[in-house]
């Protein structure tokens, strides 16, 4: 699941809204939406965005942070590490191998520490 779809789906079951009327509302299949909930499909479109922001009428920091969660959850990431340094291509690669094997802690005890970082720099 993305960090999108996830919100989503709290959205819908904090509205008891079910997936097919959500779905007939924005303009998508309910196939496409589960996807979308599900992280089988991939980052939704700004249109998209916009559509879900208007159907649960959401303003300001909620609005804000859906689009930022949809900036953020393409399932698949490539990440180019060709002009950084060597640690930074083996801290690439250990995530990309590690990361299926990472318990929900460490994985948010690592992205604690990454926005951490971000906000420092």
């Amino acid at each position: 699941m993305t960090p999108f779809g996830s919100r989503v789906r709290d959205l819908r079951a904090d509205r008891g809204v079910t997936l097919t009327e959500m779905a007939r509302a924005i303009g998508v299949t309910p196939t496409y939406l589960s996807a979308l909930e599900t992280g089988k499909r991939g980052k939704p479109t700004w249109a998209l965005v916009q559509r879900i922001i208007a159907y649960f009428n959401v303003i300001w920091d909620e609005a804000e942070d859906l689009q930022r969660l949809a900036e953020l959850s393409q399932p698949r990431v490539v990440v180019d590490t060709a002009d950084l340094s060597p640690q930074a291509t083996e801290l690439a690669n250990l995530l990309a191998r590690e990361i299926s094997h990472l318990p929900p802690e460490a994985v948010a005890e690592l992205l604690g520490r990454l926005k951490i970082l971000r906000r420092r720099g």
